[in-house]
C-alpha cells in the first residue's frame, strides 16, 4: 500500500543500491574518477534517512536537511558527468546550488512556513544540475553511437518534466503538496516515477562508462601503440570504405605514401629507442 513510510523506504533502498553499484565500479576501475562523484547516491540515501525521522517528530526540519542532501547528490552527479567528459569539476557551483536551496528551504520553514514554496525550491534545486547535464550528454564527441548518453539524456528530460509537473501541482494545490509530509496520491505517484527515472538515469551513466571502455578497446585494436595512428587493420578497412564510396559516387580518391629515407641508419647509430621516438614525432607532426 502506497504511504509516506513506503515512499521513504523506496527512496533509501533505491539510492543505496545505486551507491553500492558505483562504489563497486570505482573500486574495480580506480582511474575512472567520474564514478567517485556518482557515489553521491549514498548522500541521497543519507538525506532520505534523515527525512524519515520526520515521521517521529512534529518538526519539518529533517525535511530541510534531507532535501538539501538530495540536492547535493544531484550536483555531485553533475560533477561526475563533467569529469567523464574531461571538463573541470566546479565545486563553487555545487556549493552555490546546495547552499541557496538550503537557505530557501530554511526560510520557508523558520521565517514563513510554506510547504508549497519548499516543494518549489526543492524541485528547482534538483532540476538545475539535472538540466546542466543535458548539453554534455547530448554533445557528439565523435561519430560513434552512444546509447548510454542517449538514455541518460532521455531520462534527464523526463525527470525535468516530472519536476515541472510536481512543482506546478504544489503551486496549483493539487493535493497536499509534499508526499513526505502528508500523503497525497498525486504527489506520491510522481515521486515514485522520479525514483524509477533516477535509477534509469544512473543506468544511462553506467552504459556511458561501458561505451567508453568498449571504444577504448576498439581503438587499441585499430591503432598503433607507438605512433597512435591507424594500424594495418584500420588502413585496410578505410581503403575498402574509400573504394566502395568511390564506386558509388564515381569520384576518384588518392592515397599518399611517405617513405623515410635512411631510417635504418638512425636505428643503427642511435638505437631503436631513438628510432621509435622519431617515428612518434613524425606521426604526430603529420597527424
Amino acid at each position: 500500500m502506497l504511504s509516506v513510510p513506503t515512499l521513504w523506504i523506496v527512496f533509501v533502498v533505491n539510492f543505496l543500491a545505486m551507491g553500492l553499484l558505483w562504489a563497486y565500479v570505482s573500486r574495480s576501475y580506480p582511474n575512472f574518477q567520474a564514478s567517485r562523484y556518482c557515489m553521491a547516491a549514498f548522500a541521497a540515501a543519507a538525506g532520505a534517512v534523515i527525512g524519515m525521522t520526520r515521521q517521529f517528530t512534529d518538526s519539518t526540519v529533517p525535511l530541510v536537511f534531507g532535501g538539501s542532501l538530495i540536492i547535493l547528490a544531484c550536483c555531485l552527479c553533475l560533477m561526475g558527468i563533467r569529469s567523464f567528459y574531461g571538463r573541470s569539476t566546479d565545486w563553487r557551483t555545487t556549493l552555490l546550488i546546495t547552499g541557496l536551496s538550503f537557505a530557501g528551504l530554511s526560510a520557508f520553514l523558520l521565517i514563513r512556513d510554506s510547504s508549497v514554496m519548499r516543494v518549489v525550491i526543492y524541485t528547482i534545486g534538483q532540476s538545475i544540475p539535472t538540466a546542466m547535464t543535458l548539453p554534455l550528454v547530448l554533445s557528439r564527441q565523435d561519430n560513434r553511437p552512444h546509447p548510454g548518453a542517449r538514455l541518460a539524456a532521455l531520462m534527464a528530460t523526463f525527470i525535468l518534466v516530472i519536476n515541472v509537473v510536481r512543482g506546478g501541482g504544489a503551486v496549483l494545490h493539487f493535493g497536499a503538496g509534499s508526499p513526505f509530509v502528508h500523503f497525497d496520491v498525486f504527489q506520491g505517484l510522481l515521486t515514485l516515477v522520479l525514483v524509477f527515472l533516477s535509477m534509469a538515469w544512473n543506468f544511462g551513466f553506467l552504459l556511458m562508462a561501458i561505451d567508453r571502455l568498449r571504444n577504448e578497446v576498439a581503438d587499441l585494436a585499430l591503432m598503433d601503440d607507438l605512433t597512435g595512428v591507424a594500424n594495418r587493420r584500420q588502413l585496410l578497412r578505410r581503403l575498402d570504405e574509400a573504394c566502395e564510396m568511390s564506386q558509388r559516387s564515381g569520384e576518384p580518391f588518392a592515397l599518399l605514401v611517405i617513405d623515410l629515407d635512411g631510417f635504418n641508419q638512425i636505428n643503427d647509430t642511435h638505437g631503436h629507442a631513438a628510432g621509435d621516438g622519431l617515428l612518434a614525432d613524425i606521426a604526430a607532426t603529420i597527424h
